[in-house]
């Protein structure tokens, strides 16, 4: 609450944000080697809302505020925060003013200007764009230049809380020349800027082949002339979660790997080469199973997961929704694929503290079989003879996909086995993760597309406060042909009362008041059944013990900081 309050009336100074060593010179610390075992399709994060676009993204683009290891925002590409006290937040809560830091310049040398944090706007809000970002710029009328370094952005209704537009690695500026001719429709086939954007990040794009390898090199009109110390960083894509943190810890081959989703037991053995070290920070992120609302037989061609196909036949029953949740034990999947990095959850917004319910902790934390089957029994739920539910025809027989991930293809036997004794059949299926979380339109098997019943992933929200997260399971986010399938509403969830709920969420100054607001959508999007929460996942990566400067971040990007990183000496 305290960190809410200061950023909406307080006084934000500006931070500096530095590593533990200081380098004289650019570029002496030689070749940084990344393993990002799911590969990057795109280095657009507007077309993708797969945290490893948005991470590898945030190397080169940037935004002009984002928020620090402790979850504190921070002037980036500014000069400081706007508040209600400094005067760059109207009193009537109705716009705000950034001053943009004199000298920025893209990596081309060009500077970076008010017209391009405009440009980025128009981007994002064009029609057809599909933009995968578009509840970051919920409620924005207009975006304007006061001079080439200051921008306004009005609000069509007061914003207590307006920090979202151009905060946070989800939200960065891209570059108006650049991007002029790939608005709207356009906007997936500019294949140049999409792979090799312009930013004004340490590092720009020297080679990027999708799904494979990204080669960054040092951007020479970096505003910190000392910074980075690495002169390059080769991002590598694709193989498993275990061999991306074996190349770091065991065979020191590598000096970042990226979302150590590996078994408790098999990194400790790792861990006892000496040559790396894991980094844990618990922010917001939450794995889940995420119900579809829509219809999703293949039969229906097309219409598929879209609202033309109409409700989903079992899946529409809340009956059903609550028995599937009741029938999982969340501990166990905690023990066995997550350990210290995982704690059971039944809320979408886990943190921070001031807005993590326990209203369903009581019937949801613990797994209740008897409770489960007298659910699906009382609904007209009746078990054949193969000892699956069904009812009028339907039986409970799902298709259960994810990303191909041995915590997760583990997670997806206990869930079956554990639907199982409900009367509820599951059939597994798991995509690379490059693919699944790849956001291609063209592809059936992007998590946003959804062509399966449930299916299971992890995501989060930058920063503090859930306004925009929550935002994104409005009536008007739902994936589908008209948007490209980048909206984030990936359940096709839609209660009209819960949009409602999130206008008022968007008005309301008090921060007592947003905390029980917050508290509410949860829970509605819990005891709906929009998804199931599994597990409030820590970032886990690996880190070579060589290395410094990293300040482990959960309400940003993880590589937030990557200017700072260094090599020991």
């Amino acid at each position: 609450m305290k960190k809410l309050k200061h950023l909406l009336v307080g006084t934000v100074a500006v931070l500096a944000l530095g590593g533990t060593a200081a380098h004289a010179e650019r570029g002496t610390d030689g070749d940084l080697k990344a393993l990002f075992w799911q590969a990057v399709s795109t280095l657009n994060p507007y077309l993708s809302g797969g945290t490893k676009e948005v991470f590898a993204s945030s190397i080169v683009i940037e935004p002009l505020a984002r928020y620090d290891e402790k979850g504190e925002l921070v002037p980036w590409l500014v000069t400081e925060i706007p508040t209600v006290e400094n005067g760059g937040v109207a009193k009537d809560l109705l716009s705000m003013t950034w001053k943009i830091k004199p000298g920025v310049k893209w990596s081309d040398g060009t500077a970076f200007t008010a017209e391009d944090v405009i440009f980025t706007w128009k981007y994002c809000t064009a029609p057809d764009g599909g933009c995968a970002q578009a509840a970051q710029y919920e409620g924005v009328k207009n975006v304007e230049a006061i001079d080439p370094n200051t921008v306004k952005i009005t609000f069509t209704e007061p914003k207590p809380y307006p920090y979202s537009a151009f905060v946070g690695a989800q939200s960065p500026v891209i570059q108006a020349k650049q991007f002029k001719d790939c608005v709207g429709a356009k906007a997936p086939g500019c294949t140049a800027a999409n792979f090799g954007p312009i930013g004004t990040g340490a590092f720009m794009v020297a080679d990027f082949k999708p799904n494979d390898v990204i080669t960054f090199k040092a951007n020479p009109n970096y505003r910190d002339p000392a910074k980075p110390a690495f002169a390059s960083i080769t991002l590598k894509g694709g193989g498993d979660a275990a061999s991306a943190a074996r190349a770091v810890l065991e065979t020191g081959e590598y000096d970042y790997a990226w979302n150590a989703q590996v078994e408790p037991e098999v990194l400790q053995t790792m861990l006892a080469a000496g040559k790396g070290r894991l980094e844990i920070s618990f922010g917001t992120q939450v794995e889940r199973i995420n119900l579809n609302h829509f219809n999703a037989d293949p039969s229906l061609g097309a219409k598929r997961s879209t609202k033309e196909a109409g409700p989903h036949p079992s899946l529409s029953d809340p009956a059903v929704r609550r028995a599937l949740s009741l029938a999982i034990d969340r501990d166990i999947i905690v023990e066995a694929g997550y350990g210290q990095s995982g704690r059971a959850t039944c809320n979408i917004v886990p943190a921070p503290e001031v807005v993590a319910s326990t209203k369903n902790d009581s019937w949801c934390l613990k797994q209740d079989i008897e409770g489960a089957n007298k659910l699906l029994e009382d609904a007209g739920w009746k078990k054949g003879s193969d000892g699956i539910r069904a009812k009028d025809g339907v039986r409970l027989s799902y298709l259960y996909s994810t990303s191909t991930n041995s915590v997760r293809q583990a997670t997806q036997e206990l869930v079956k086995a554990m639907w199982a004794e409900i009367g509820v059949d599951a059939e597994l299926r798991n995509a690379s993760a490059s693919v699944f979380f790849g956001g291609d339109p063209a592809s059936p098997d992007t998590f946003q597309k959804f062509y399966a019943d449930v299916e299971m992933y992890t995501n989060n929200f930058d920063g503090t406060d859930p306004e925009k997260y929550l935002a994104e399971w409005l009536c008007d986010k739902i994936p589908g042909p008209a948007n490209g399938w980048q909206g984030q509403n990936i359940p096709r969830y839609c209660n009209p009362d819960y949009d409602k709920l999130v206008g008022e969420l968007s008005r309301t100054a008090d921060l007592d008041k947003r905390a029980a607001l917050a508290k509410q959508l949860n829970d509605m999007l819990t005891e709906e059944g929009a998804h199931i929460t599994l597990v409030h996942r820590g970032d886990q990566s690996s880190f070579a013990a060589t290395l410094e400067g990293i300040k482990m971040n959960s309400w940003d990007s993880q590589v937030w900081n990557i200017a700072d990183w260094s090599r020991k000496k």
